[in-house]
């Protein structure tokens, strides 16, 4: 069940859509193989009524304890998009925490000798918000998932600047737009061309020629 596309703003990306690690669910289906190990051991044998009840109990109970916590992972998601870092876990109680990538500030990756092993760890990001450090466990790959949220984080602190630098420069483009003179219209023009003349800056033959170039133009 991959993260919905809709739930993303305008513009954002998503980079990164994670499940926990199948170590999430790793208890359960081993409980749930010895089950029936088990119950396949107990029908081999003659009598035993009670016992294969029993079993059968263990079994269905095993059972149910894999599938919910296969629901639980198909449905908990850790997402990184180019804005933010996104958690939502649950169908039907749900719980969801979105952390702005300009907000954080420390990400550290936690990993036991047997969790190196199978790829996975527990992340833990720190930010500037009311609740502080937020630690989300069984994650694939941490030290990569890390990094790519620091390449992210770069990248949108880019980004930001030059949403600012092009805001800065639209606004003097404007203030410079609207600070400078209008250019005299043609009959304008003609009456400077005229004080010219008469100022003996041009000659009347100059000034004919050009009054005629301006008139062309109207």
């Amino acid at each position: 069940m991959p993260y919905p596309e809709d739930a993303l703003h305008a513009n954002e990306e998503l980079v990164l859509d994670l499940h926990p690690h199948w170590w999430y669910f790793a208890s359960s289906a081993g409980v749930l193989l010895v089950a029936v190990v088990l119950a396949g051991w107990v029908l081999t044998l003659d009598g035993w009524d009670a016992l294969k009840l029993v079993v059968a109990v263990v079994l269905i109970g095993a059972l149910g304890w894999f599938v919910e916590r296969y629901i639980r992972w198909v449905s908990t998601h850790f997402v990184l998009t180019s804005d933010r870092v996104i958690y939502r876990s649950g169908i039907v109680a749900k719980r969801g925490i979105e952390i702005p990538l300009e907000r954080i500030n420390t990400i550290f990756f936690h990993q036991r000798i047997f969790e190196r092993m199978l790829g996975l760890g527990d992340l833990e990001i720190e930010s500037a918000s009311k609740d502080g450090a937020q630690r989300f466990d069984d994650i694939k790959n941490p030290s990569a998932v890390q990094n790519e949220i620091y390449q992210q984080m770069e990248a949108n602190e880019i980004k930001r600047a030059n949403r600012i630098s092009g805001g800065i420069n639209a606004a003097q483009a404007a203030h410079a737009a609207a600070a400078a003179p209008a250019a005299p219209n043609i009959p304008e023009q003609i009456q400077q061309l005229a004080a010219l003349r008469d100022q003996g800056h041009i000659t009347p033959e100059e000034f004919e020629a050009k009054k005629a170039e301006l008139l062309g133009r109207m």
